[in-house]
């Protein structure tokens, strides 16, 4: 047992990115970007300045590249990749023009004078409505700090190394890529950040690495130093710090019974999905970087349902070329037989914005030129990602899924890019899949209501419940001014996937969920009540949804379901779920 210093508790409320709860002695670090000593400089020693700040450029690029490579080797190329965006910064002649003019015409000293512009960048971004965007604002901090460590002769200093022997909780304002990618994972069970949201490189590497995480704190009390004890729950977004004796006591017994529980599931890993009267459920997981593969590999999950592929488009431009893809691609076919992937073709845009591919931030991204609109327009780099596809097939199951409909032109657009594709690569006499599955994304309002017209031209739909929800409420789902209002438990989100099921059994074609609420045990009655065939939960969630379906009986979830039909608000809907999860399965239910 820890022991408890005598100061009052303290709750914090965030937004959970990685589930999981740990506790323990805390550090702060990276507060904000220090501000350097406002000196004058002469005038014959601008020259010098110059010198300096060129010095410390190349010194930066140096550790940057160096921190890349070795990042690479460790944790593979999808975390060394956003490194790539910190060269393109230093690199940026507009902020070093910037900096040598006011060294030169206002006489500051060049420490001064990067810190101000850095500053008013950072500060500037993070003003930005655009998630992407105002997540860059770390970029140009991490690159901000370590120039000006470079300038003051200390750059060997990584930031991470003020961290004393034993710190378990990680509390941060933000915590920047290097800072992330540099921790001492044998030291740290958890962390904290004020700023940051789902989609940071924070978040992904939290869950990456099955470390709880709570982000977009705000604020954290002045007060709270090094060494006090802090309590991370990210199942509920919760920060506690000075965690009463009683406090720990609850979730130690927490901790001990989810120990228990994930023995108790082990035995499940290698078994069929099965509802409590014998219906078939395929449990399969989702992926977005190889470096989860070994996770979903060992979790007992049946496949892969969603592979995210953005990864390609938001790290080096080499990774997108047809080879490279179709080696990622097949490695993961490979690895997942018999069960095989559904591969969903780029979705860059909304929250995943690639600057290269946009002239200028568009004023509503969510709306605007994203996921198989950005495809149709680009239809030769569409092609290439179709082809590696396409290859990989040849090498086990492999089905595709495009993003983002809300038009039949559109479904059959993307089929006819398909077919070039094959064609392209029958005139190369390259091997592929003749016969493979190709599926539809159901995520916006708009598709729901022609759901028979698109699954007569489909394989299988795949409920893209994040976006889903956010269209269907009209809330952004990373803002969490509004995250109160993002409800998966919606009646009006219940009644287009059911919709949507329906459509694709009529049409005899299979339907999946993909997305969070897919994970969420609490609505598991819901998805099994509706006839779901298929669900793609996070790895760390597969024992637990398939120990949760098997206690479940499909009639009466179907029943329940009937009852959910009548709920007018999401917390009626909520609390009938709860009971039914409750009362078959409460082993599970936190």
């Amino acid at each position: 047992m820890i022991p408890v210093p005598q100061t009052a508790e303290v709750r914090l409320e965030g937004i959970g990115v990685s589930p999981g709860i740990a506790f323990g002695v805390a550090e702060r670090v990276g507060r904000s970007l220090e501000e350097p000593e406002h000196l004058l400089v002469e005038k014959r020693e601008v020259e010098g300045e110059r010198d300096r700040l060129t010095d410390a450029v190349l010194r930066t690029r140096e550790q940057i590249l160096a921190l890349q490579q070795a990042i690479s080797e460790s944790d593979g190329e999808s975390h060394a990749g956003v490194f790539d965006a910190h060269l393109l910064i230093l690199e940026d002649t507009s902020i070093l023009n910037e900096v040598t003019r006011i060294v030169e015409t206002e006489r500051k000293s060049v420490d001064w004078a990067f810190y101000s512009v850095a500053k008013r960048y950072i500060d500037s971004l993070r003003k930005i409505s655009d998630p992407y965007l105002r997540e860059r604002a770390v970029d140009i901090e991490d690159v901000a700090k370590r120039l000006l460590r470079n300038l003051r002769g200390d750059g060997d200093d990584d930031g991470m190394r003020p961290l004393h022997h034993g710190t378990k909780i990680l509390l941060a304002r933000d915590l920047t890529p290097s800072d992330t990618v540099g921790l001492d994972r044998t030291r740290i069970r958890g962390f904290a950040t004020e700023l940051g949201s789902p989609t940071s490189h924070t978040a992904i590497m939290a869950r990456s690495l099955n470390i709880p995480a709570v982000v977009a704190l705000h604020s954290l009390p002045e007060d709270f130093s090094a060494g006090g004890i802090a309590l991370i729950d990210g199942y509920h977004g919760l920060v506690i710090l000075h965690p009463s004796s009683e406090t720990l006591a609850e979730y130690e017994t927490l901790l001990e019974r989810e120990h228990t529980v994930l023995t108790d599931l082990e035995p499940l890993r290698d078994a069929e999905t099965k509802t409590a009267d014998g219906r078939r459920i395929v449990l399969s997981a989702n992926i977005e970087f190889m470096e989860e593969l070994e996770g979903i590999l060992e979790s007992g999950a049946e496949g892969v349902g969603l592979y995210r592929t953005e990864y390609f488009y938001l790290s080096r431009r080499e990774l997108r070329d047809e080879d490279h893809q179709y080696e990622t691609y097949r490695a993961v076919v490979e690895a997942t037989q018999p069960h095989g992937v559904i591969v969903r073709t780029l979705d860059i845009g909304g929250d995943k914005l690639c600057p290269e591919l946009v002239d200028a931030p568009e004023p509503n991204p969510f709306l605007g030129w994203r996921g198989i609109r950005l495809s149709l327009d680009r239809p030769e780099e569409f092609r290439v990602q179709l082809r590696a596809a396409l290859r990989a097939s040849a090498h086990g199951k492999t089905r595709i899924m495009f993003p983002f409909l809300s038009a039949l032109e559109e479904l059959r657009e993307a089929r006819r890019q398909l077919e070039i594709a094959k064609d392209e690569l029958r005139s190369r006499g390259v091997a592929f899949d003749e016969s493979i599955e190709v599926g539809a994304m159901i995520e916006i309002p708009s598709a729901v209501c022609i759901a028979d017209h698109l699954a007569k031209e489909v394989d299988f739909f795949s409920i893209g419940s994040n976006d889903l929800i956010q269209y269907t409420t009209a809330v952004d789902r990373v803002n969490d001014r509004v995250a109160h209002l993002y409800q998966p438990a919606h009646p009006a989100v219940l009644r287009l996937i059911r919709a949507t099921i329906e459509a694709a059994h009529r049409n005899g074609i299979w339907c999946g969920i993909c997305g969070e609420v897919a994970s969420d045990l609490v609505l598991a009655p819901a998805w099994i009540g509706l006839g779901i065939d298929e669900l793609s939960v996070g790895a760390a969630q597969i024992l637990r949804m398939r120990h949760a379906i098997s206690k479940l009986d499909s009639a009466a979830c179907a029943d329940l379901v009937e009852r959910l039909s009548t709920c007018p608000t999401s917390a009626d809907l909520h609390a009938e779920c709860l009971a039914m999860a409750e009362a078959a399965y409460p082993e599970l239910i936190l």
